[in-house]
């Protein structure tokens, strides 16, 4: 078992299926872990376990380090149990996870295992943190409770993970009390957010025309279909206060969303179509956008949302999760009045025919600082261990 010493203070390890490894942008809530690590090591030395191209070690930054085991080139989140290529491909991210969490465990002195997210990574980091004889944490996402928590054998699992660590995180106030419901303990809210280096020097338009962007995975659960289908429900008057409609992303449904994009184009519509962006790009891309479309069937709070309000973007969203309320407490944009396409069109209408973007900047603004990296990684310091001074 690992234990602090005077020389060597105790680090904490981070266990994660989401980690930059192209740094193409197509894991976004990878870089909020990223952006987390080297936060945290202002307060202690972290390794971090995540998915590479190969197994190894590698140094991130200063006081970070990376233990990589091998995983497929695809998000671990597509990967399929029940097709045979995609369940051969999970055993060896099964077994290659779990020896990376041992050796980065064994590496040096461990206060504690944070595991993010609840599965697999909580498994990996409960195995090897009871071995070790150390503490571990769990931060959940929406996928763990409101899709694997759904599978009764994954559902048990999910379960003893929960109730084991010694504290248990949510990056969303429903998700955490739909967590708390599954692992019957206490569950703290902690929003799952990125660094923004840059800040607008343009505000965003208080009249159209407006410039709208999306940037996300091309996944049913992220909306993009619901996206475009709305788009094309929109009129002559509507499309004469749009700019632009900017698409970026990738995923499953790249075929349905390249059509898509292509019907539109040849309708002379104003629409624009890229692929992963890094986080520079990405950044840009927000700076000259005036609203943010999050038109999510299934969400808990995208770090999209965050990205935009540090930025000075307001969002239309989807009523799913957190950001009915979050939206309305800026407030710091709109919602739709339900979760289909004819209600984000209508909803895409009214914002703009009647909305000013640059009215939202206050809502906006104080919604971003509840957003903050630092002060994130400050507090699960505090609570797993504290500031080393040893």
């Amino acid at each position: 078992m690992s234990n602090p010493t005077l020389t060597e203070p105790a680090a904490i390890v981070l266990v994660t299926t989401s980690f930059p490894i192209c740094s193409d942008g197509s894991e976004a809530a990878g870089v909020f872990v990223a952006d987390l690590a080297e936060a945290l090591s202002a307060h202690r030395p972290v390794r971090v376990v995540a998915p590479g191209k190969a197994a190894g070690s590698e140094t991130w930054s200063e006081g970070v380090e990376v233990f990589r085991y091998a995983a497929p080139s695809k998000p671990l989140s597509t990967i399929r149990p029940w097709w045979p290529a995609d369940l051969g491909h999970l055993f060896r991210v099964v077994r290659g996870g779990l020896a990376a969490t041992r050796d980065a465990v064994s590496a040096g002195a461990t206060v504690h295992v944070l595991a993010l997210w609840a599965l697999p990574s909580g498994h990996w980091a409960r195995l090897a943190a009871n071995e070790a004889g150390i503490p571990y944490s769990v931060w959940t996402l929406g996928s763990d409770i409101w899709t694997l928590g759904r599978v009764p054998i994954v559902r048990s699992q999910l379960r003893r993970v929960l109730r084991d660590a010694h504290a248990c995180f949510a990056d969303g106030l429903q998700l955490a009390e739909d967590t708390r419901r599954i692992g019957g303990r206490e569950v703290e809210f902690k929003p799952s957010t990125r660094r923004i280096g840059v800040r607008r020097s343009v505000p965003v338009r208080a009249q159209p025309p407006y410039r709208l962007l999306f940037i996300g995975r091309w996944h049913p659960n992220k909306g993009v279909d619901l996206l475009l289908e709305a788009l094309g429900l929109l009129d002559d008057s509507d499309w004469a206060r749009i700019e632009s409609v900017a698409i970026f992303g990738g995923g499953p449904l790249a075929p349905q969303v390249g059509s898509g994009v292509l019907a539109l184009q040849a309708a002379q519509r104003p629409v624009s179509l890229g692929g992963y962006l890094d986080t520079a790009a990405a950044e840009k891309q927000m700076l000259c956008a005036d609203f943010m479309l999050i038109p999510s069937r299934i969400e808990s709070i995208p770090v999209v949302f965050s990205d935009a309000m540090k930025v000075g973007c307001p969002v239309l969203a989807c009523p799913v999760g957190d950001l009915p309320q979050l939206v309305s407490e800026g407030p710091c944009g709109r919602v739709a009045r339900n979760v289909s396409a004819r209600a984000y069109a209508d909803l895409l209408a009214d914002v703009l025919a009647s909305a000013s973007a640059a009215g939202y900047r206050d809502g906006v603004e104080a919604m971003a600082g509840r957003f903050s990296v630092e002060r994130i990684a400050a507090g699960i310091a505090s609570r797993l261990g504290g500031r080393d001074d040893g």
